[in-house]
């Protein structure tokens, strides 16, 4: 081998609403990619255990998210979209990453703190180690890039350590088997099998704040629904959130610079911006000096030209159950042979033996 081809990899947990964060954040990037590389999209159900244990409807949620998907333009066929305990390989190699990586790697992991709070003892194994099985899900595929938040940035910095123990520790034995590509580490050459995956960051909304406190991140577990737009939102109730919106007495500036210290402000001209696909810069060009009153309704016009034909496909899409779970059966085939195909090799270089 020579290089890795170019491969996008990302996942979503279905774990409640898709909101406008997640889709500014993610699925526009999504398919948006579709049109420049082969892409994998994965309803990862395995880490939504991390959250909760049990649920109710976890199926369920699984094909909301996969509606979702094909609501807002991902194409099954041209590339793969699937459930992740659909495809084994994921936890095997998990297993084998959880080897590799180090206890201490996991301990600096900030979402480990964030979510295990001051009960660390009481908090399940598989929130320590969920960042190995994430990058199992990016590595099973040898994925050369991923679509990520800045939430996610320090899992993909986990990704890029495992990737790169893995060839070092294994370099010789990947070079006697021919299925490395040669890389460069510091000052030595290693026959890597396993791509150091490159972040795909950008675009004026990557990070999409509360709708009733801009200090905190969109969630689909704040309490209140007039927190987030939902992605299954009608026109009305998207109007309605965006005119109930958090905000402050000021004009808006003209400058991206007069957005400091005023987070309400900034994160809905960052919703406009990632919307109608402009630069904040440009938003405030149109709309510096005037009043919410005037900016709210033409960020709900644009909102609900953008969202509601999303809603109402996702919609749709959500009641031919049969549909969803061909496309969820289709792609789990389609990711396990690409997913067996790299455990075979895993396997011949760790050693572990094979019929």
């Amino acid at each position: 081998m020579t290089a890795f081809k170019q491969l996008v990899f990302s996942g979503v947990q279905p774990t409640g609403n898709l909101h406008l964060g997640n889709y500014l954040g993610a699925i526009k990037k999504f398919v948006a990619l579709q049109d420049t590389s082969d892409c994998i999209y994965c309803v990862v159900d395995l880490h939504s255990l991390t959250a909760q244990l049990v649920y109710d409807d976890l199926a369920d949620q699984t094909r909301s998210i996969t509606a979702a998907f094909l609501a807002s333009g991902i194409d099954p066929k041209k590339h793969i979209v699937f459930n992740q305990s659909r495809v084994m390989q994921h936890a095997e190699l998990a297993w084998i990453f959880n080897c590799v990586a180090r206890i201490g790697w996991m301990n600096k992991m900030t979402q480990f703190k964030d979510k295990a709070g001051k009960d660390r003892e009481n908090a399940s194994l598989g929130l320590l180690a969920y960042p190995s099985l994430m990058a199992a899900d990016i590595l099973l595929y040898r994925a050369t890039h991923v679509p990520v938040g800045e939430d996610q940035k320090q899992h993909l910095e986990l990704t890029r350590d495992i990737a790169q123990k893995f060839n070092n520790d294994f370099s010789s034995r990947i070079a006697s088997l021919g299925v490395g590509v040669e890389m460069q580490v510091g000052e030595e050459t290693v026959n890597g099998f396993f791509p150091i995956t490159e972040p795909v960051i950008g675009g004026p909304a990557a990070r999409i704040m509360s709708l009733r406190d801009g200090s905190k991140k969109m969630s689909k577990s704040d309490p209140s629904d007039l927190s987030r737009i939902n992605l299954t939102d009608d026109a009305d109730t998207i109007s309605k959130k965006i005119r109930k919106a958090k905000t402050d007495p000021e004009a808006l500036p003209s400058e991206v610079d007069g957005l400091e210290s005023r987070p309400e402000a900034e994160n809905l001209v960052g919703i406009y911006a990632g919307l109608a696909e402009m630069s904040k810069a440009d938003v405030l060009k149109e709309f510096g000096g005037q009043q919410f009153s005037v900016f709210k309704p033409a960020l709900a016009d644009l909102a609900v030209e953008k969202l509601a034909p999303i809603a109402g496909e996702m919609r749709r899409i959500e009641g031919d159950r049969a549909y969803v779970d061909a496309v969820l059966k289709d792609g789990g085939e389609r990711a396990g042979v690409l997913a067996e195909t790299t455990m075979k090799t895993v396997r011949d270089i760790i050693g572990l033996l094979q019929g």
